[in-house]
């Protein structure tokens, strides 16, 4: 008789057997009972696919999704809000389906912020080559030029970007709850250029190389004998391996690498860089941040390396939810009093 996939639900688990052999009668009991389930599991429904193609559509429209005059993200034909479990008992394939979906929605956002908000996408490193790596910010047209007010938005850490608070925000409740938009266009209309930081676009992901081993038996003066063993230990290793891995990650998804961002390769890079280069370039005389979660860290940061500078520019700053430390993150006394005394 053999298990399905389907009735039965696996574990990697790792068992030395030779110890458990070693121990008393209940530890082979168990090992007993052990040999007996792993011998009637059918290894070849085992190597199936199970869950289906982890190809997703690249469009709102793709996934039968829209969002509504409130900003709402709803089902095109039943009106209802998003489900993320669309097929039981496959967490994996919901959720790379969840993430397929968050993506196409930042691209959404973005197109928001230059559509709706007129904002302009900036590319940095200023003076990247064509073949570096990138990011980019969004700057409103008066950003530098604004004499009096500029306001500066840095969001939390996680898979959100440019113009975003929350993607589960975005995705249950609607886009005033979880995107800067609505902060965007009120300092517009009262007169603040605005700066959006894109603090979480640290890298890029690129395919990664395959590497061809040369085996080492082609040029050994080991004897056949010793070469044929090793060449058998190691065909076994790499039967186990890539059983382990087809079962770990059974639709092979590409190995990818990432390439970082020059001067932008984390969050607080990145706050530093937009400062140096922007933001203590414009010609606001006062300069309102608001910076949530660990974009509040990145703030902190920013004036630890930069304090003279921020404390000349900075009128006021909102921290929502901010995750800083001024005794972790070591600002000194004068960086404390001036965030206790500044609105």
């Amino acid at each position: 008789m053999s298990i399905s996939l389907s009735s039965l639900i696996l574990l990697p688990i790792w068992i030395n057997m030779a110890q458990i052999q070693q121990g008393g009668p209940d530890e082979k009991e168990k090992t007993t009972a052990l040999k007996d389930l792993l011998s009637r599991i059918d290894l070849d429904e085992l190597m199936k696919k199970d869950e289906p193609p982890l190809d997703f559509p690249d469009t709102l429209e793709g996934f039968e999704y829209a969002f509504n005059e409130k900003g709402q993200l709803r089902h095109i034909k039943t009106g209802e809000p998003f489900v993320f479990n669309y097929r039981e008992d496959l967490h994996r394939w919901n959720q790379k389906r969840y993430e397929a979906l968050g993506e196409i929605i930042t691209k959404y956002v973005y197109e928001l912020l230059e559509k709706d908000c007129n904002l302009k996408k900036i590319s940095i490193p200023v003076d990247a080559t064509e073949t570096e790596p990138k990011s980019f910010i969004y700057m409103s047209e008066d950003a530098l030029t604004n004499p009096q007010k500029l306001m500066v938005l840095i969001h939390g850490s996680g898979v959100v970007r440019a113009g975003q608070w929350a993607r589960r925000l975005i995705i249950n409740e609607d886009l005033d709850s979880g995107t800067q938009i609505p902060f965007i266009k009120r300092a517009v209309d009262e007169g603040y250029g605005v700066i959006v930081l894109n603090p979480n676009e640290n890298y890029i992901e690129v395919e990664k190389p395959k590497i061809h081993v040369q085996s080492s038996s082609d040029s050994s003066d080991e004897p056949a004998e010793k070469r044929e063993r090793k060449d058998k230990v190691s065909k076994e290793t790499k039967k186990r391996r890539d059983f382990y891995e087809k079962y770990r990650n059974p639709q092979r998804e590409k190995e990818m690498m990432q390439l970082y961002i020059r001067e932008n390769g984390s969050p607080e890079e990145h706050a530093i860089y937009v400062w140096d280069h922007f933001i203590a370039q414009s010609a606001a005389e006062n300069v309102f941040f608001v910076a949530h979660s660990y974009g509040g860290l990145a703030f902190v940061e920013l004036m630890i390396q930069r304090e003279a500078d921020v404390k000349n520019k900075v009128t006021a700053v909102a921290l929502t939810d901010s995750v800083h430390n001024v005794w972790h993150q070591e600002a000194g006394k004068t960086i404390r009093e001036w965030m206790r005394e500044t609105p």
